[in-house]
């Protein structure tokens, strides 16, 4: 039987890997997102040799599996947290496989944006950066919120495999005490809070994206 605070540490750890990871690929998968979109073709700001680059690096880290990934780390992780154990240390590795998944989902929504209202405020005179701001992103949020609970979804998944060897979290418990103790409660119990946890998240996303879309 699991004490019932070890499952609340657990949980406790997975929304923090999940958190922290989360709003940084939020914070650096948007941004990239708007460049490769104002940088391809002949969008705003065209650029075809950095479009090319950022592409190459967000496709090379999102061909990598998690799992590799996070062993690949190791160096820069240690280098960044000062430890290669637990819940900071999945941080890193998570951050680095969330951010150019979100980066291409975000591109697509900013890509579906009708290009007449982008014509149209160029023709008001809007300066392009305003384009960005006023037009691109509103447009795309509806599109951006349900890509960033996509990503969320996503990351709990890699946040359990991440525990499971050595980064603590439910991922760590459904490991040790389910798996190599055989206790078969405990890892229902486990499986029972991640699905939850998703539905939560999704529901939540899909009432937001919802609420957003005024099309």
């Amino acid at each position: 039987m699991l004490p019932i605070d070890r499952l609340w540490q657990g949980l406790l750890d997975t929304l923090m890997m999940v958190g922290c990871s989360s709003l940084a690929a939020l914070l650096l998968g948007l941004p990239l997102a708007v460049v490769l979109v104002i940088t391809g073709g002949e969008n705003l700001f065209a650029s075809p040799l950095l479009n090319r680059v950022l592409g190459w690096l967000v496709n090379l880290f999102r061909s990598i599996p998690f799992l590799i990934l996070m062993v690949a780390l190791i160096p820069f992780t240690r280098l960044i947290v000062g430890t290669t154990y637990g819940v900071w240390a999945a941080v890193v590795p998570l951050t680095l496989a969330a951010t150019p998944f979100f980066a291409r989902i975000a591109e697509v929504s900013l890509r579906e944006v009708d290009k007449g209202l982008v014509e149209a405020a160029q023709a008001m005179g809007f300066h392009r950066r305003h384009i960005i701001w006023h037009v691109l992103l509103p447009e795309a949020r509806p599109g951006i919120v349900s890509g960033f609970t996509i990503t969320l979804v996503t990351m709990i998944n890699a946040s359990a495999m991440a525990g499971a060897i050595g980064a603590g979290g439910l991922g760590d418990l459904a490991y040790r005490y389910g798996y190599q103790r055989f206790d078969t409660q405990v890892m229902l119990t486990v499986i029972v809070v991640l699905v939850a946890l998703v539905t939560l998240l999704q529901l939540f996303g899909d009432r937001l994206s919802r609420r957003l879309n005024h099309r």
